[in-house]
């Protein structure tokens, strides 16, 4: 599966996305944990330190490798610079797999406690006036439309906070997403908005109440969110006493919250994926960004790129990167 955990910025959802990576690895699965937030937090919550955190290769500065790697020898991709964040795979593309051993993977990849973490980058200083953080969260994209997970392998996404998820067609890649709410009416209004982009596009949401403190505040969330509210997480000493800087092995979750986790487990492995709307979402997505931007920026016109002979679904995986 592919998820990606969204939310309010301040909600948790790079505590949970750590939470639910790490609580996957811990039942045998293998997990891929990519940090598209804004902020690049992830890696810290996975439990490196912060230096080491700060020393991981980014995805954002390693974009034409990426670039030229996934191309392969697909015929409708001639250069690193006709691909963009949408471009679809075809035949002659490159895929990978959450386990390959591809210059991907090894160059821009970190173990962080059984979790295999790859980052965006954080924006900088000198992309202020000149850059948008989303041409980062780009590189997350690109990854996902040419990876194929298989049994037992996960992809667990940190998304940027509130609407700035939709600024790409990045939130239609994933089996599920997981919205972080607290129980306040700022930690529900994101859920309502992203609750009509998902639904106009067939995407499984759920909910996890987060932060909360009594029934008062799950009875606030399941008024505003229904049915929708998978569970949800209690205040957590354990959580706070990792992010004070304890190892994140040494704190032991609360039962409470761990049987919340295992519940989201439940519901990750329980989701069916719908290859259709992922390959027919992943040519549309790219044909609109070809339409409104791109084939202006590239000069070429890149719905051009789409493969109609390829379709990206389970056979695939034969000859994906191993």
């Amino acid at each position: 599966m592919k998820i990606a955990f969204v939310g309010k910025g301040g909600s948790g959802k790079t505590t949970l996305s750590s939470l639910v990576a790490r609580h996957l690895a811990g039942r045998g699965c293998t997990v891929l944990a990519l940090d598209a937030d804004i902020n690049q937090h992830l890696a810290v919550a996975l439990g490196l330190g912060e230096h080491l955190a700060a020393s991981i290769p980014t995805l954002g500065d390693h974009l034409d490798m990426i670039k030229d790697y996934l191309r392969g020898d697909n015929p409708r991709i001639p250069s690193a610079r006709e691909m963009v964040k949408t471009t679809p795979p075809g035949h002659g593309s490159r895929l990978l797999t959450v386990t390959g051993a591809s210059p991907i993977h090894e160059r821009l990849s970190v173990d962080a406690d059984g979790v295999r973490l790859m980052v965006t980058g954080a924006f900088t200083e000198e992309d202020l006036g000149v850059a948008c953080y989303h041409s980062k969260v780009g590189a997350v994209e690109l990854l996902l439309n040419h990876l194929v997970d298989g049994p037992g392998q996960h992809v667990v996404v940190d998304m940027t906070a509130g609407a700035d998820a939709f600024a790409s067609g990045l939130f239609t890649r994933f089996d599920h997403t997981f919205l972080v709410a607290e129980p306040t009416r700022k930690g529900v209004a994101v859920y309502e908005q992203y609750r009509g982009y998902a639904a106009d596009h067939g995407i499984p949401i759920s909910v996890i109440g987060n932060k909360v403190h009594d029934e008062r505040d799950v009875a606030f969330l399941r008024d505003h969110v229904g049915d929708d509210l998978l569970v949800h997480l209690e205040q957590s000493g354990a959580v706070r006493a990792q992010e004070q800087g304890s190892p994140a092995g040494a704190v032991v979750l609360e039962p409470a919250n761990m049987a919340a986790l295992d519940r989201i487990v439940v519901a990750v492995e329980g989701t069916e994926r719908d290859w259709d709307r992922l390959h027919r979402q992943m040519i549309e997505f790219h044909v609109k960004n070809a339409r409104s931007w791109a084939n202006d920026a590239v000069g070429t016109d890149l719905s051009r790129q789409v493969d109609p002979d390829f379709r990206l679904d389970a056979r695939a995986a034969l000859t994906a990167a191993v």
